[in-house]
């Protein structure tokens, strides 16, 4: 009924369709449905910091988060990634990482200040925007090394989200941050800095994607342990791996500038390696005396 139409392709040039009779597999819409129901999260949470319900505004960007995180490796697991799919995920990211954080944070503390609290929210949405921008221009690059793919460029959209919402995790555990608002503008500011920076943040990508038969166990138990911490203590868990990831920002741009030296050094020894090959291959061989004999007058 509504056939699609895309006015930059040629109708004569018409790409034959992908899958046969034009069905798409379920497998296919696995992943764009765990991405709709993450950015339904993030609009959940956006009416419960209206609402004041700062619990479950938090609970929902948690989930949303959680979905968010999953959706890419489903994909990849099911063989279904689509740039339809890369698209949604970085629009439903914008509303649940930049948009939703800001209300929950305008609406629980900065509104006090009025217009500087706001222009705070705003600068953080901006910035989320333009990192999700950043990163999705730098899928396209394929002639990185692979040790950069264990780094993200500035702290990711989703962590950005959850480690703002500090000041509401403490407030929870007993610290009273809303007198405190111009410190929580303040802090606001420096999270959205963060997104659009170049300090390298730890992803995480290459670590865990093969691990040993005798550790499977320990890794469950772990996951276990700490789901049951989080719907057990949410406060104290989210504030505690808030403050170990702020931490590690510092760890992780002393590891990066380390092997972004040891790289130069292994390219700078391979180049000399190569220059004296081919120095080696192109010198003349050296020319071999041989004795004269002449008759003696």
């Amino acid at each position: 009924m509504f056939p699609p139409f895309d006015p930059d392709r040629d109708e004569r040039k018409r790409r034959p369709n992908v899958f046969a009779r034009g069905q798409v597999p379920v497998r296919v819409l696995i992943p764009n449905i765990f991405t709709l129901v993450g950015l339904c999260a993030g609009l959940t949470a956006i009416r419960m910091g209206i609402e004041h319900r700062w619990d479950l505004a938090v609970a929902a960007l948690v989930f949303a988060a959680f979905l968010d995180g999953i959706d890419g490796r489903v994909a990849r697991l099911l063989k279904a990634s689509s740039r339809f799919g890369a698209e949604l995920d970085s629009l439903a990211d914008f509303v649940n990482f930049g948009v939703a954080p800001a209300i929950i944070m305008f609406n629980w503390a900065l509104d006090d200040l009025k217009s500087l609290g706001w222009i705070a929210v705003l600068v953080f949405a901006v910035c989320s925007a333009l990192r999700l921008a950043r990163f999705n221009v730098s899928l396209d690059a394929t002639d990185a090394p692979a040790w950069k793919s264990n780094y993200f460029v500035g702290v990711p959209a989703p962590a950005g989200a959850l480690i703002l919402l500090l000041p509401i995790y403490a407030e929870d555990l007993g610290l009273h941050v809303p007198t405190l608002t111009p410190l929580v503008l303040f802090y606001t500011l420096g999270i959205a800095l963060l997104m659009v920076s170049r300090v390298p943040t730890f992803s995480g990508k290459l670590i865990g994607q093969k691990i040993a038969r005798e550790y499977v166990l320990p890794v469950f138990v772990l996951a276990a342990l700490f789901m049951a911490l989080l719907l057990t203590y949410p406060s104290l868990t989210l504030a505690l791996g808030s403050l170990a990831y702020l931490a590690a920002i510092p760890v992780s741009a002393y590891r990066y500038l380390a092997e972004e030296r040891k790289a130069a050094k292994a390219a700078k020894a391979q180049s000399a390696k190569s220059s004296a090959a081919e120095g080696h291959a192109q010198r003349p061989e050296d020319p071999v005396i041989r004795p004269s004999f002449r008759a003696k007058p």
